[in-house]
Parts: C-alpha cells; sequence; structure tokens
C-alpha cells in the first residue's frame, strides 16, 4: 500500500464525536496553528522580581513626552504604574485627616489599635501615617494595611516589631487614606439582604454574588484617566513625577459637573472628549446606568453643557446597564447587556448621536471584547459575537466544550486580549467549580480556526509600544508573552507541556484492519534552545470508532524511538523512519512536548502500512 500522509485540517473542533471530526485535529493545549500545521506557542518571561499587590484587572501602555513607556496596572488593592520592571504606587487618597494620641500598643504585641472617629475605613484598605512619635517602643510612620476594624471608630493595624510596653500615645499625626479596596474574587455573599427582594428561599438565605474590582483607562495626551467601576474619575498628570499619586479628577482646576461615579471610563482619541459610561446625571446622586456622559472637547475636566461647550449627554435604551465600551476607527462602540450601540460624532449641537447596531445579544464583561483589524471581537454568554460593521455571531467550533464547563459565577474574570504577530484573539476563563481563571480559548481570524488550553490570567495587553504581549498572572506579576520557549514566571524556569491530539480517521477504507509498521515523521524543532530537542509522538489505535482505544504506541516510548534532532541549531537533521507495531480500523495520533527548551512544528507526518484482516 501506499504511503498515507497525515495533513489534517487546521484548526480543534470539539462540536462533534470525535470520529465525525475526522481529518482534523480535537484535543490540544498550548499550541497554535500557523499557515494550517499545529506547533508549540511561545513561552513568557516576567518583567521584574517585584511583585505588585492584589489581583491585576487592567493594563494600559503610553508613553509619556519625556519618553517614559508607562503601563498602567490597575488591582483590586492599588493602582500602579510599571516602568522598567518597578511598579511605582499613585493609588488615590479618599480622605487625609489629623489625629491627636491615636495609637494604642499591647506589651509584646505587634497589633496596634488606631482610634480614627472619621470611619470611611475597611478592613483591608491602606492608610499612611506621618508626624508620629514613638508609642510603645514604636515609631509607627509609614504605610499600613488595616487589618481588623474593630468599630466605627478603631480598627487595627500590625507594626513590623512587637511593642515594648503597653501604652496609648503618638502625638499628632497624619493619616492618608487610600480609595477603598476591591475584592480580588467574585465571591457568593449569604445571608439575609445578600440578594433583592423576592428572590431566594424563605428561611435558607439569599445568595449573590460580589463583584471584584474592575477598572478602566486611558491616556489622554501623556496624561492618565481612570477609574474602579462604580466609583470616581481619577488623573495622573505626568509633569507631577511618576511616584506622584492620581488625583480625583473633580478636584482639578476648572472642574464642573464631573461624574461622581461611572462603570466605564472611554476617551476618543480623534476627537478628544471624555466618556463616562453608567454614572450620575448632572446636578443628581442617582446613577442611571444606561447613561453616556462626555467631557467637552479636549477638556477633561468641563462636563457641563452649554452653547459654548460640546460637554453633553444621552440615555440608551436596550438594555440595563451599560457593561464595557470600545474605541473603534470612526465610532465609539458602546455594549449594554442586551445590544450594541455604534457612538458617533456629529457636531454641535448633537455633539454625539448613538445607533443601534446590534440587539438580542450577550456579553460576558467588561474585558471580554477584543479589536482587531477592523473589528471587534466578544464572548457572549453562551456564543461568540463579532462586529465589522454589522453585528453577527462568530462561528466557533468549541462553542459547546466552552460554555458547557463554563462557571457561569464568573462573567467579570473573563479576560480577551489580541496577538497580532499570530493574528490571534484570546479569551481567559474559569471553567466550572473553577473561582480563578483555568482556560483560555483562541480564535485565528486569519485562518478562521480555534484552539484552546489551560492558563491562568487576570489581564492582557498588546501593545506596539512593547515588544510583546503583555500579561498579568495570579501571582502579583507581569509577564511577556511569545519571548523564549519556557516558563519563566518565577525564580525557576519550567518546561510547558504542548501537546496535539488528532480526531479519528480511517486506517485503509476503516472497513477492515490495517498493519501499521512504519511512520516517517515530519516535525522540525526551529527555536528550541535545547541542544537534543525532542518531542513524542503517540499512535492510538482502535477496533472500531468509538470502542476505546487499544494499548497505545508511543513512537519515541519503550517500544521505539524519539523524534529528535541530533545536530545543534541551525542544522537540521531529523529521525527519518521509526519502525512499530499498531493495529486497526481507525486511528488517532497525538504530538506533545515535555521537555525545557523545546519548541516544535509539525509538519505532514506519513505512515506504512498493510490490509490485516477483518477481525
Amino acid at each position: 500500500m501506499p504511503l498515507k500522509k497525515l495533513l489534517l485540517k487546521s484548526g480543534v473542533n470539539r462540536e462533534n464525536t470525535r470520529y465525525t471530526s475526522e481529518g482534523g485535529w480535537y484535543e490540544c493545549d498550548k499550541i497554535r496553528f500557523r499557515q494550517g500545521t499545529p506547533e508549540k506557542i511561545g513561552g513568557w518571561q516576567r518583567v521584574s522580581a517585584t511583585n505588585f499587590q492584589g489581583i491585576c484587572r487592567s493594563l494600559w501602555n503610553w508613553v509619556t513626552l519625556g519618553s517614559q513607556n508607562l503601563i498602567g496596572v490597575g488591582t483590586n488593592l492599588k493602582f500602579y504604574l510599571e516602568n522598567g520592571g518597578r511598579y511605582n504606587d499613585i493609588t488615590p487618597l479618599r480622605a487625609t485627616v489629623t489625629l491627636t494620641n491615636p495609637f494604642e500598643t499591647v506589651s509584646g504585641s505587634p497589633i496596634v489599635t488606631v482610634t480614627d472617629a472619621s470611619g470611611g475605613y475597611k478592613e483591608g484598605d491602606f492608610v499612611t501615617f506621618s508626624g508620629a512619635t514613638a508609642v510603645g517602643g514604636l515609631t509607627l510612620n509609614g504605610e499600613y494595611e488595616i487589618s481588623l476594624t474593630e468599630t466605627l471608630s478603631k480598627y487595627a493595624i500590625s507594626a513590623s516589631t512587637n511593642a515594648s510596653s503597653s501604652a496609648t500615645g503618638g502625638g499628632t499625626v497624619t493619616a492618608a487614606y487610600q480609595i477603598n479596596v476591591g475584592t480580588g474574587f467574585a465571591i457568593p455573599v449569604t445571608g439575609w439582604g445578600a440578594s433583592s427582594w423576592g428572590f431566594g428561599t424563605w428561611g435558607v438565605g439569599e445568595t449573590s454574588i460580589e463583584s471584584i474590582r474592575l477598572w478602566s483607562q486611558s491616556n489622554f495626551g501623556e496624561d492618565l484617566i481612570f477609574g474602579p467601576r462604580g466609583g470616581a474619575i481619577y488623573y495622573w498628570d505626568a509633569t507631577s513625577g511618576i511616584t506622584s499619586r492620581a488625583v480625583e479628577l473633580s478636584t482639578l482646576s476648572g472642574a464642573s459637573d464631573v461624574p461622581i461615579e461611572q462603570r466605564f471610563i472611554e476617551i476618543s482619541d480623534i476627537n478628544r472628549f471624555v466618556f463616562a459610561f453608567g454614572g450620575n446625571d448632572y446636578g443628581s446622586l442617582v446613577v442611571n446606568p444606561m447613561l453616556v456622559r462626555w467631557s467637552d472637547q479636549g477638556n477633561a475636566v468641563s462636563w457641563t453643557p452649554s452653547a459654548t461647550s460640546q460637554a453633553g449627554f444621552l440615555t440608551l435604551s436596550r438594555g440595563s446597564e451599560i457593561v464595557t465600551a470600545k474605541q473603534s476607527r470612526q465610532e465609539v462602540l458602546v455594549w449594554t447587556d442586551s445590544a450594541l450601540y455604534a457612538m458617533q460624532y456629529v457636531g454641535a449641537p448633537v455633539v454625539w448621536s448613538a445607533q443601534l447596531v446590534g440587539e438580542n445579544i450577550s456579553i460576558a464583561g467588561q474585558n471580554s471584547v477584543a479589536y482587531a483589524n477592523g473589528v471587534a471581537y466578544w464572548m457572549g454568554k453562551d456564543k461568540f459575537y463579532m462586529y465589522d460593521g454589522r453585528t453577527q455571531p462568530l462561528r466557533c467550533d468549541l462553542r459547546q466544550f466552552v460554555f458547557n464547563d463554563f462557571n457561569t459565577q464568573q462573567y467579570d474574570q473573563v479576560v480577551s486580549g489580541t496577538n497580532e504577530s499570530y493574528h490571534e484573539i484570546w479569551w481567559f476563563y474559569c471553567s466550572t467549580g473553577q473561582t480563578i481563571s483555568d482556560r483560555y480559548v483562541v480564535y485565528n481570524y486569519l485562518e478562521a480556526v480555534w484552539y484552546y488550553g489551560t492558563m491562568s490570567r487576570t489581564a492582557w495587553l498588546d501593545s506596539g509600544l512593547r515588544d510583546s504581549p503583555l500579561a498579568a498572572t495570579y501571582e502579583s506579576n507581569l509577564v511577556n508573552h511569545e519571548q523564549g520557549v519556557d516558563d519563566n514566571s518565577g525564580d525557576t524556569t519550567l518546561p510547558i507541556h504542548a501537546y496535539v491530539a488528532s480526531a479519528e480517521f480511517d486506517l485503509d477504507d476503516g472497513h477492515q484492519f490495517a498493519f501499521v509498521w512504519r511512520v516517517l515523521p515530519d516535525i522540525r524543532f526551529d527555536g528550541s534552545t535545547t541542544g537534543s530537542p525532542s518531542a513524542t509522538m503517540t499512535l492510538l489505535p482502535l477496533a472500531n470508532s468509538g470502542s476505546g482505544y487499544n494499548s497505545p504506541v508511543s513512537v519515541g516510548g519503550s517500544n521505539s524511538r524519539t523524534i529528535t534532532r541530533t545536530a545543534v541549531l541551525p542544522v537540521e537533521e531529523f529521525t527519518g523512519q521509526i519502525y512499530t507495531r499498531v493495529r486497526g480500523r481507525q486511528m488517532a495520533i497525538k504530538v506533545e512536548s515535555t521537555g525545557e527548551g523545546v519548541t516544535w512544528q509539525l509538519g505532514a507526518p506519513r505512515i506504512d502500512m498493510r490490509p490485516d484482516g477483518r477481525r
């Protein structure tokens, strides 16, 4: 019989049985498809050995007029500017108060009780003391985390050493409180009043989900405008220095009618308007989740509509709340929980108009939208969508696989981003039962194929101002993706386990058994950093489709040899052929690597076989 070439269709398809998907790929992890064939993805390298505090949910990159390449890093605890691997804390202050003898120490304990009748603080908040004198052998100047709020007027902090005596004092102390911290994870809250009236079972208790801290941010020229969902709008002035704290926008000179609350912030670069979505109306403290407000053109602090100002507002009608927004080429796209609007600049007196361009849709969360090549892609709650001038579902070969194994209580943790170098859209999400994102799914829009894998990321940024895509980890660090071939997110280099497995395909005609006695692998290891890179090819034979695999024979296992390149890069010398013994009517093939310093691309392996009867 002639050699059988195994050149399978690009992409992974899990929408049907493994046998129905014949001619394609069925399982994978940490691989991508390029020019129709699978290859291992690139590795990642941490930006710095220094960690930030909290779980990062937002990244933004821009360059100041002083040529500082900055990354805005918003976590549930703080807000930072990353520059050269250093995280500069610019978290805004909520309040600054003067206290008199506020500290109470206990001999032999690091716990200090602080008395402040002004309130407004909660457990986990940060406060910075200055001007304090020694009390109980402790001088408590510096930043501390509030570990326990005892009453409305007292809380506890932990000093770095134990007090030498029990005492009260500290003198005249200035206490600067940072804005309240947010939640790092979506946590079910159970108890009376946890959900709306009429929900839950009487006597059992009520359950709701406490929202995680999400940020939106964008640069206004060389400065940064940002804010937490449900919070105020803040402004960081580049001329004040990278270590200076941001301030509330409403406190700047000339500020008028600045929203006191917003759900999302976006800036129109072309027209230089600042947008606040889902905030309070003029002269009102009532929040309208469907309200859109914008500042005067080129003036971030002026929000009062007038005959000489282009500040304005409008209210969207489809949906119950605005979820997110994204600037596209000539419009600002706005997603509610059930519709998509396109906002366009039309000039005075209307200034901005909104056109409904999609309805009866869904969106997973604030960070589930990615924009690439003039098209917006987003994850809904049961399917994927795209907008390229018209809204339409995105054909997905992994739809059931993704949404049938999805923790629907963790929509806010969905993170999307682009990897333009490989024409990819990435989504990270939580699978069933998981409270941290543990899976990803990728759409390659150039080849219109899908693939997936396991990885935990909390934020993603693909910027032309940095050399590679940037992502945040649950270990409170940033990593550069597509750097090297291994996992260098920690102190120790770890190998990346990558594999791809095919659907089942017939040997010969699928009617009678075939005996496979030789494999001609077609794998290259360009880019590997180890002297002897290798991969393992496993042949998985079946007596009948759906019957389960016979004992697998590993090409590179104990029954045969390893596919390996024996020469140092860039010499390409591959194993030519491998002898094996496999018998079945159908077969699947799996290629994987587990070694450090290895990367590979699969071509079109061939198998040599002969008929072997019907039984």
